[in-house]
């Protein structure tokens, strides 16, 4: 895979799916919701009234929640105009971010993977992180 490519929804799937000791469980309504030790890491949600079209008012149907390590991390995605993260009142004080499967073409397959591995890093015990990172040669995300 080319890691400069624009992502896909399948990237996320497929990242999200590949890191260690991962489990799929099925939302309310069969979304996919990735977790490690019981804990969710990447969340495909069902359409809620916070997250919306400002023009017509229109749920979006599309929405993947990514926990993230802390609210600096939250904020500098969020913040970063070049990013399709974005954030809701919902959300304040929760240590994650959301982001439009329509818009992850903004985003490079390696951007990608480093956000879905921050993302279970922040979700996994502390052993298992150190493990994973011993395999890839003590490299973080």
């Amino acid at each position: 895979m080319r890691r400069s490519r624009p992502a896909r929804a399948a990237d996320l799937h497929a990242l999200a799916q590949a890191m260690p000791h991962v489990t799929v469980e099925a939302g309310g309504r069969g979304n996919e919701v990735y977790q490690v030790g019981g804990k969710s890491f990447v969340y495909f949600r069902t359409p809620r009234g916070d997250a919306y079209d400002p023009e017509t008012g229109e749920r979006y149907d599309d929405v993947v929640v990514l926990w993230v390590p802390d609210e600096q991390d939250k904020q500098a995605l969020v913040e970063d105009p070049g990013n399709p993260f974005f954030t809701t009142p919902h959300f304040d004080g929760h240590p994650s971010v959301l982001v439009r499967q329509s818009r992850l073409g903004e985003l490079t397959l390696a951007q990608l993977t480093e956000v879905v591995e921050d993302a279970w890093c922040s979700r996994a015990s502390r052993r298992r992180v150190e493990a994973w990172l011993a395999s890839r040669g003590g490299a973080s995300s």
